[in-house]
């Protein structure tokens, strides 16, 4: 039997959400949507996929080192074995997933991802969403006080740690901040870095000042990183067609990339 991660019902509702570069702020509102109570972990991922969990690694510690296209494709593997209806559809993803863990170059499958948005299977939620459910209703920077509800530097760790030893918030969610970075659906900012994506949450060797609720970075698709994982959503928030969703919209990020701003040094803006 596969095992699949707890999902927890995560209601409606609306936040702000700020482009500090940009120095923009906008409003959010978002459809109710579920959200996995803790991290994937490796029995999840590797349950799903049909493989073991890697020699020295804690079945329940999240999983990490993993692509965000790899984090897409077992989305889409995940809503298979459920028997739900597949998030996203690209042509090349089985095939930027197998060059990745061979370490060839990534074939850039991850530019042709589309997310169904009427799908009810396994996806990657968007900042919104997941900024939304880590506050569980809290305004400040932390649902609760950091060293009760959080893994970071401060805890000398060497490795990501099991899931679920902390407190959770007032969704019931754990792991939310610390432990792991977080992969999101977003583009970072599509006129300075390319097709980065977002990361939510903090991770288990981060300073206490850098693990909040708002504090977002990124990578680029391919990229490995020993203190990034994700969390998957689930729900159906739009109709068939719809290209927005939840604060992530297609035309914006199309916008956002041709910004009409001069091309900083170091600038790769989306094409």
């Amino acid at each position: 039997m596969t095992d699949l991660p707890l999902m927890v019902p995560i209601p409606g509702g609306g936040l702000t959400l700020h482009d500090a570069r940009r120095k923009t702020s906008r409003p959010v509102d978002l459809e109710r949507f579920s959200l996995a109570q803790t991290p994937v972990t490796w029995a999840q991922y590797t349950s799903v996929l049909g493989t073991h969990v890697p020699a020295g690694e804690s079945p329940d510690a999240p999983v990490h080192s993993i692509t965000w296209t790899e984090a897409v494709h077992w989305c889409d593997r995940a809503s298979a074995a459920a028997g739900l209806g597949r998030a996203y559809s690209s042509a090349g993803v089985e095939a930027d997933v197998e060059a990745e863990s061979n370490g060839e170059a990534s074939a850039d499958a991850e530019a042709d991802v589309g997310w169904d948005v009427s799908a009810d299977g396994f996806r990657l939620p968007t900042e919104a969403e997941w900024e939304w459910a880590c506050r569980g209703g809290t305004a400040g920077p932390h649902y609760g006080p950091l060293h009760d509800i959080a893994w970071t530097g401060d805890d000398e760790m060497t490795s990501a740690v099991d899931v679920g030893l902390k407190q959770p918030n007032a969704f019931g969610l754990y792991d939310m901040l610390g432990n792991v970075w977080e992969w999101c659906w977003d583009y970072v900012d599509p006129a300075r870095y390319v097709d980065y994506r977002v990361l939510r949450g903090g991770g288990w060797a981060d300073r206490p000042w850098s693990v909040r609720a708002s504090v977002r970075r990124g990578s680029m698709p391919s990229a490995r990183l020993d203190d990034v994982g994700f969390r998957p959503a689930r729900g159906a928030v739009g109709d068939p067609g719809n290209q927005s969703a939840q604060g992530w919209s297609h035309r914006s990020d199309r916008e956002r990339a041709r910004s009409g701003e001069p091309v900083g040094f170091g600038w790769t803006p989306l094409r």
